[in-house]
């Protein structure tokens, strides 16, 4: 069975959430494998996939209500043993401040971006897997 990247991907908004999936495809670089995306429009949703583990980089949604992506980013901080890595969409550049409060690992402006978005997430996914802390996810 070949290794994927599962993306979890944070939006109430299905519009956006599709973006992130068109955005970056079938992967986000060459060398990276496939990705599986997990889809979530609500909070407890996030918290019971990331319970369940296998997430191996995460989407937030800043902009969503009533949980925004960047305080979703900081509980999961705290909460999340091995949180997998974070990119935060930011609704404007001066919004970075709030995304580093977060503690999130990036940040990409919204509208998204696919190659801001692709170059990103495949930082974030290589830095996962050469940090050997864990392995990309295989479901």
């Amino acid at each position: 069975m070949q290794a994927t990247a599962t993306v979890l991907v944070y939006s109430d908004d299905a519009n956006t959430r599709e973006q992130v999936r068109l955005a970056v495809g079938r992967r986000p670089a060459t060398d990276l494998p496939p990705v599986e995306f997990v889809e979530c429009a609500t909070l407890p949703a996030v918290l019971t996939e990331l319970e369940n583990g296998g997430i191996d980089a995460c989407v937030l949604d800043g902009e969503t209500t009533p949980a925004g992506g960047m305080g979703v980013c900081r509980q999961i901080k705290d909460e999340i043993f091995r949180c997998p890595p974070v990119l935060v969409l930011i609704g404007r550049p001066q919004d970075a401040w709030l995304a580093t409060w977060s503690r999130a690992d990036a940040a990409v402006t919204h509208p998204v971006d696919p190659v801001a978005l692709n170059d990103t997430l495949a930082v974030l996914l290589r830095r996962r897997i050469d940090t050997g802390s864990t392995e990309l996810a295989t479901r």
